[in-house]
């Protein structure tokens, strides 16, 4: 079976949102809208896999849909929506929990990273966080995922989950009329500089808000003076910039800091060694600064804070997360969750002597330009006021 081109991706609603998480992800769903199909979620079941202040999660997830907007994601091209709203994806990861094999999920070495010594402590949701995503991909049968290096092995796991599903009910599959697969084998989508970006303190760790540091990243609402000392006390050798990149390969702080220069100018490495190779750190950093500005400063602007330290929500983040369920009523949207739920409607129907009760009753509860209630799992009031 043929699956048509569809991007899906999601950003945890963690805050502090920094340049990585622009660079690795957000930056690139801005340039993939204008050639696929998007899908961008806020996974919010995935920021609950650790504990998350539940005063505060809130807040977090509208940070992230304003930072979505202030970056350039346009809801009107894409579908843009709150993970914790579409029940469906948490259906899935529980038969996908049945699918996966424990071996599998034992040699996701994020779990080990993020556990560390203390496993037996981890949460049960941290173990199988990898399950939820191929969830979250295949739901709606995404063929495309732009993700970090360090996603990688996850999503190659979606793609073993899938396999295993479209081989274990193929016969089923065929009989459906679904070809000779239900689920499509999502590839990633790895491209360009700086895909990871590492700590400005510590060129072998990857950048992150639990930092103890603020100096470790450029948050994306610092302003032109944070961003410049930031990047001014960025950690480098005495060494002058190479000229050409395998001078950078036993230099992590230099090769992050020359990674992140060209992926805010949109070249690549050679490009930028091209211009300041040889020159000091100095003149390099001043260069990056004004760069950093000129790119990050403007979304920090509109995602700045009030005096109160309540996130200022724009208009437009009110209009596209109602209560936090984006264009839920699209058709992209509503034919992906059908292809998913047909099958087990229709095995319910023929439980029920043959007719389809649950259909008769969304239909008679929804217009065309509504959902049927089940699918936003939070109720028909959602799909009215998307």
């Amino acid at each position: 079976m043929k699956f048509k081109e569809l991007i899906f991706s999601g950003v945890q609603p963690t805050g502090n949102l920094h340049l990585g998480n622009y660079l690795g992800a957000i930056k690139r769903f801005v340039e993939l809208q204008n050639r696929f199909d998007c899908i961008y979620c806020v996974v919010d079941l995935h920021a609950i896999t650790v504990w998350q202040e539940p005063n505060e999660l809130p807040r977090a997830i509208r940070e992230v849909t304003a930072a979505f907007l202030a970056c350039g994601i346009d809801p009107k091209k894409n579908i843009v929506f709150n993970q914790s709203q579409v029940a469906e994806h948490a259906e899935l990861a529980w038969i996908f929990n049945c699918v996966a094999r424990l071996g599998w999920l034992n040699r996701m070495t994020q779990f080990k990273e993020k556990a560390g010594k203390d496993r037996e402590n981890a949460s049960v949701g941290l173990y199988a966080y990898p399950t939820l995503m191929a969830a979250d991909i295949l739901v709606y049968r995404a063929t495309h995922v732009p993700v970090g290096e360090d996603q990688k092995q996850h999503l190659e796991l979606s793609r073993d989950i899938a396999q295993k599903f479209n081989n274990d009910f193929g016969q089923s599959i065929k009989e459906k009329g679904y070809g000779d697969a239900f689920f499509p084998l999502p590839e990633p989508l790895i491209t360009g500089e700086a895909t990871r970006v590492m700590s400005l303190r510590d060129g072998s760790k990857k950048m992150s808000k639990s930092d103890a540091s603020d100096f470790s990243r450029i948050n994306l609402t610092d302003d032109a003076d944070a961003i410049a000392q930031k990047i001014r006390r960025a950690k480098t050798d005495p060494e002058p910039l190479p000229s050409d990149e395998k001078g950078l390969a036993t230099r992590p702080e230099a090769d992050n800091l020359v990674g992140i220069y060209a992926a805010l100018a949109d070249v690549d490495r050679a490009g930028v060694l091209k211009q300041f190779g040889n020159a000091q750190f100095s003149t390099f950093k001043a260069a990056l600064t004004d760069l950093a500005v000129s790119k990050v400063g403007p979304i920090g602007a509109e995602m700045k804070l009030l005096p109160d330290g309540a996130l200022r929500v724009p208009q437009s983040v009110s209009a596209v997360v109602p209560p936090l369920n984006l264009r839920a009523n699209s058709p992209l949207y509503r034919d992906s969750l059908t292809r998913i739920t047909a099958p087990l409607r229709s095995n319910k129907a023929r439980r029920d002597g043959g007719h389809d009760v649950h259909s008769d009753r969304s239909h008679a509860e929804s217009s065309d330009d509504e959902i049927p209630a089940r699918t936003c799992g939070a109720g028909k009031r959602y799909a009215r006021s998307a």
